[in-house]
């Protein structure tokens, strides 16, 4: 691979790593960046997860300098991310996958509207509606399970499970789901690296891409809060269900005839 094109790759991988730190998709830059520099489909899944391990640890630090997450109180649930992370690698070949891409884009649009609409969304947290307890066990292995199976849209999930059952505000949701993401990344990553698949040099170039990119767009987060992370979020979300339905393969396309 060309200097060139290592380079083009580092810096799609600083500007996937500024928006995902704010509101998650980074994968939306990183895969088609890779998989245009002709790297292989599965090769490509296993090397975002190097990267994108690097993005979700340096947002994690910078969150949790400012003391938006404590990393020792939240290590169970971290935990339960990397099984869940680890299971969904795992099972990959099984995962429903036509299900899936038939129903993330309309999921995506939905949790978008939820943003746009929802006016009392800001950084204060609300009344919790589920336990932390419950909430670890559950949904975050859950959401851990469908990132390493799959991965579009982690990000936008545990937004809205934070934000909609655990009462936090944005920015706190915004740093408990890149912890989150560094453990499902890390159990899916442990999975990819028994299986052979990761090109080491691509995903340590743009894994220093993502940890710069992650550090900047953390820091601005911090700076504004809500009024960048609400709108930035429903953009995100809207691009990635556009992305996904564009795709001439894309189940809904074929039934319609598109």
């Amino acid at each position: 691979m060309t200097f060139q094109l290592l380079l083009l790759l580092f810096a799609a991988a600083f500007f996937a790593g500024f928006v995902d730190s704010i509101a998650g998709g980074g994968g939306l830059v990183t895969v088609p960046a890779m998989l245009l520099a002709g790297i292989p489909p599965l090769q490509t899944l296993g090397t975002n997860k190097v990267q994108s391990i690097c993005g979700a640890a340096s947002a994690t630090i910078a969150y949790a300098r400012q003391g938006h997450v404590q990393l020792r109180e939240q290590l169970p649930m971290a935990l339960m991310a990397v099984i869940g992370g680890m299971l969904g690698a795992m099972l990959a070949t099984i995962m429903p996958s036509d299900v899936l891409r038939i129903t993330l884009p309309f999921l995506l649009i939905a949790i978008a509207l939820y943003f746009a609409v929802k006016p009392s969304l800001g950084d204060v947290e609300k009344h919790r509606r589920m336990s932390a307890g419950l909430f670890g066990v559950t949904l975050v292995p859950l959401i851990g399970f469908y990132d390493g199976a799959f991965g579009p849209g982690t990000g936008s999930f545990l937004m809205l499970a934070f934000v909609t059952l655990a009462g936090f505000g944005l920015l706190k949701a915004t740093a408990h789901t890149k912890l989150l993401n560094f453990g499902s990344n890390l159990g899916s990553m442990i999975v990819f690296i028994f299986s052979g698949v990761i090109l080491w040099k691509v995903g340590l170039i743009m894994g220093l891409g993502q940890f710069l990119g992650a550090q900047a767009g953390s820091r601005l987060a911090m700076r504004i809060g809500a009024r960048l992370i609400k709108p930035l979020l429903v953009v995100v979300c809207i691009a990635f269900a556009v992305k996904l339905l564009a795709d001439p393969t894309h189940p809904v396309r074929i039934w319609l005839g598109l």
